[in-house]
């Protein structure tokens, strides 16, 4: 999802697999198309990774590649033609990471070897259990988000979330409609208001990814601090959900120092939160954290002196 990797539970991958191992082959055949993997190689090459691997894994990619070349599969191996060969057949649920070797090297083994086997459900259902994971993690959420996160499309994606329905409850975003757990609804609705919820979240928080868009969260001036070019989306502190300001750490000689860049004045219950978070971050990495909160951003600049 979003062409990067995820950890997930050992009995998800199945049904994970189901659900969008279809969408990344369809995505990937052009790729394979340029390297010059058409269907006959590739269905070729899947059951020779097959009969290797029951014989002979676990195997790295080197060793992996050299025992299809000795099977007549010809691969160069200084193109990115192995590498995608393999994802393809992890997308197949035929092999997946497996144990490194002492030299850190990954390993490949076959996914029936390594996980236990499971009940497979259909892609319809696989779907459905998608949409409902994903809008109890990360709703409220549009539809369209569900299809940006997961590379599904648009489609699959309603029809995902309308078989999901029965665990959702639909709101509203800015007049666009959106879903979330009715759990979720019913847990944010006993929340206190009485002070406010303030967070440091770190780079890449799944909080400001896994969305089409953002801003109900992010306002325009926050999304160009937070996102400075690079594909890098920095540290963010966040007040009740919405982002404040961005935040870094820096670290030398034993001593951490956290410089927070608000947007606009922080008031002393903020401040407070996150004097509380950067005990926390001090504590988890067993280091003496200070703090500074800079000037706001959109505070008027200074008048010159006259001298």
């Amino acid at each position: 999802m979003r062409g990067t990797l995820h950890v997930v539970p050992a009995d998800d991958v199945r049904w994970l697999l189901r659900a969008l191992g279809p969408v990344f082959v369809r995505t990937g055949a052009t790729r394979h198309a340029q390297l010059g993997l058409d269907d006959a190689l590739k269905s070729r090459s899947v059951a020779a990774i097959r009969r290797i691997l029951t014989d002979a894994g676990p195997l790295t990619r080197y060793e992996l590649v050299d025992r299809l070349r000795k099977r007549d599969v010809k691969l160069d191996p200084r193109t990115q033609g192995p590498i995608h060969l393999i994802q393809f057949a992890a997308l197949q649920g035929i092999l997946c990471l497996g144990p490194d070797r002492d030299d850190g090297e990954s390993t490949y083994v076959l996914l029936d070897d390594w996980v236990r086997s499971a009940p497979t459900p259909s892609r319809e259902s696989a779907l459905a259990e998608l949409a409902r994971r994903y809008f109890a993690a990360f709703g409220p959420a549009t539809v369209d988000d569900l299809a940006a996160w997961s590379g599904i499309p648009m489609a699959e994606a309603r029809a995902a979330t309308s078989r999901a329905h029965a665990g959702l409850v639909e709101i509203s975003i800015r007049g666009k409609p959106a879903f979330m757990a009715r759990k979720s609804l019913r847990q944010s609705s006993k929340r206190s208001t009485a002070k406010p919820t303030v967070r440091l979240l770190p780079a890449f928080d799944t909080y400001l990814l896994g969305y089409r868009h953002r801003d109900f969260a992010v306002s325009p001036a926050m999304e160009r601090r937070l996102q400075r070019g690079g594909g890098w989306l920095h540290p963010a502190v966040t007040v009740n959900g919405r982002a404040v300001a961005a935040w870094s750490l820096d670290r030398a000689r034993g001593v951490g120092r956290i410089t927070v860049e608000p947007l606009d004045k922080l008031s002393p219950a903020v401040r407070a939160g996150i004097d509380g978070e950067v005990r926390d971050i001090g504590r988890f990495l067993d280091l003496a954290v200070a703090s500074r909160v800079g000037e706001p951003a959109s505070a008027p600049a200074p008048r010159p002196s006259g001298r």
